[in-house]
């Protein structure tokens, strides 16, 4: 499972990341540097699904206001992450910037992680129901 969930994460990060790029002025995928953005896209994937459950649980104990935002918050202190690392595939140069992204990027990977899967897996799933129907083995 956590190999078909890898590259969906990964995939809906780079989604992320490319539509904020798209809509904020001041958020900047370096594209000349495409390597730098592979390695900011798997430094910002592996940072939200360690800092999600560890922010989770820092909220919980001492700020429970803010456990509704935890996706956001997670977010946000990746990209600060990855824009301060010199890796240099990401920019984000203005405050508008720096508070819509997180929000954008979040919105994103959010519906990302839960439609690749459908769109994926959909074909797996349908022959395998097709298969139960005529009583083949699955």
């Amino acid at each position: 499972m956590f190999l078909l969930r890898t590259p969906v994460f990964l995939l809906s990060a780079a989604l992320g990341l490319v539509v904020a790029d798209l809509l904020l002025p001041g958020f900047m995928i370096v594209w000349n540097d495409w390597w730098g953005f592979v390695l900011a896209i798997v430094v910002f994937a592996v940072l939200q699904s360690v800092l999600s459950p560890w922010i989770a649980t820092m909220a919980r104990r001492y700020a429970p206001a803010l456990l509704g935002g935890i996706g956001i918050i997670s977010t946000l202190v990746a990209l600060l992450v990855v824009v301060l690392l010199p890796i240099g595939g990401l920019r984000i140069t203005d405050a508008i910037s720096w508070v819509l992204a997180p929000v954008v990027v979040w919105v994103i990977t959010a519906l990302a992680t839960v439609l690749l899967p459908l769109l994926f897996f959909a074909k797996r799933v349908d022959d395998r129901r097709d298969r139960r129907r005529d009583g083949t083995p699955a």
